[in-house]
């Protein structure tokens, strides 16, 4: 699990390497990651948007923006946690995924909640050893 804290807004990031799914002979290979988005602060507060860098086993970047996240831009009270899963397909065996989420105070005040980086792994990655 990968955790990042940000403002009182703790992100924990659980992927998982979806072997039914995947197809390696095709070069299709499969994440699901959950993410919890937990409220330490004392007001709620809403996740308004979403940002992700998605980088490939060969480097290649593709950047993802959205309005919330899985179709919702969930209130989160003060205490309170809000999980969600979701998938990323990529052509290689491996990649990194890193992100923020823009944040709503109650008060009105916006923020960026960071994501941290978690590796995306699978048993078909050749790793070498230097």
């Amino acid at each position: 699990m990968y955790e990042r804290e940000t403002r009182s807004i703790r992100v924990v990031v659980k992927p998982a390497y979806l072997d039914d799914q995947s197809d390696p002979d095709d070069r299709r290979f499969v994440w699901s990651y959950t993410v919890t988005i937990e409220n330490l602060g004392a007001e709620a507060v809403q996740l308004m948007s979403r940002y992700w860098n998605i980088t490939d086993g060969a480097g290649r970047v593709h950047e993802m923006r959205g309005p919330g996240v899985v179709g919702a831009q969930p209130v989160i009270a003060p205490g309170e946690k809000f999980q969600y899963t979701s998938g990323c397909p990529l052509p290689t065996a491996s990649g990194l995924m890193m992100g923020r989420y823009q944040m709503k105070a109650a008060s009105g005040e916006a923020f960026e909640a960071e994501i941290p980086a978690f590796l995306l792994e699978s048993p078909y990655e050749r790793r070498q050893i230097h």
